[in-house]
């Protein structure tokens, strides 16, 4: 590999790895159809190699915020253990079938999560004390205090998303990404975590649901270990920096943002696999 090629790909993880830190989301949707539309790579090889280096991005992203003090630890693991066999049947099924039409409708379900997103952060304001949006729903009651002393109080009702948690690693699997675009909203609209926690929450879930899926591409040879490398070295470096960005951000607004990437992302699918 030339060297202008590895400062690009370095480049774009490190890119991948601030989203990905800052909104608890792998980074492969940006990754995917760059290598495929810049680097030439097959679509099954790019799927692989991104989950490959989204690993690093969860482990990464998991450490940051356990300094934090912001991981739900049980909620994490109970939605790790309905994404890992997800993510696994997804992977197998790149074999099998092309991702145009599963992009279309994965397009189509990030927007309209991202809209509901929108609409329940303008009917709400952050406090010191952040408490679940659904107090009437009963769930665990967990209190969580962070590092810097936010106290978050809610009911987590992770029972009612296992389901979909499924087809979040299903989606991990088959499209190379880290299964946060679902997991995080998810956990917030249905379980009821603060932004901040299902941010959090997510990155640690991602580390089984992209080894579990990046297993299984190996095995069926869909992993370029070449372009993984410098993807991971600027990985580790942006997804740092992408949480400490956002500890910065008002829990409000980082649901902003982060509805307002995935109508942008699930757009870009949309019209890309038209």
């Amino acid at each position: 590999m030339d060297p202008v090629t590895f400062i690009l790909l370095s480049l774009l993880g490190g890119f991948a790895g601030f989203l990905g830190g800052m909104l608890g989301v792998g980074g492969g949707l940006i990754v995917v159809p760059i290598l495929v539309l810049a680097f030439n790579l097959d679509t099954r090889i790019a799927v692989g190699t991104s989950l490959l280096m989204i690993t690093f991005t969860a482990l990464s992203g998991t450490y940051a915020y356990y300094l934090q003090r912001r991981i739900d630890w049980k909620v994490g693991i109970i939605t790790a253990l309905f994404t890992v066999p997800g993510a696994s049947l997804g992977a197998y099924a790149t074999k099998f079938f092309t991702s145009k039409s599963l992009a279309l409708i994965f397009g189509a379900v990030l927007c309209l999560i991202a809209v509901a997103m929108l609409r329940r952060s303008y009917r709400r304001s952050d406090r010191r004390t952040v408490k679940s949006s659904r107090p009437g729903r009963r769930g665990w009651k967990r209190r969580i205090v962070d590092r810097s002393g936010t106290v978050f109080e809610y009911d987590a009702r992770v029972y009612s998303a296992l389901l979909l948690f499924f087809v979040g690693g299903l989606a991990s699997g088959f499209l190379g990404i880290g299964g946060g675009l679902i997991v995080v909203p998810l956990l917030t609209v249905y379980v009821g975590l603060p932004m901040h926690l299902a941010v959090a929450t997510s990155m640690l879930t991602m580390i089984f649901t992209s080894i579990s899926g990046v297993s299984t591409h190996i095995l069926l040879g869909n992993v370029k270990f070449e372009y993984a490398i410098p993807l991971v070295i600027g990985i580790l470096a942006g997804t740092q920096f992408g949480a400490r960005t956002a500890k910065r951000l008002r829990s409000v607004s980082l649901e902003r943002v982060f509805a307002f990437a995935m109508i942008l992302i699930g757009v870009l699918l949309i019209i890309t696999k038209m």
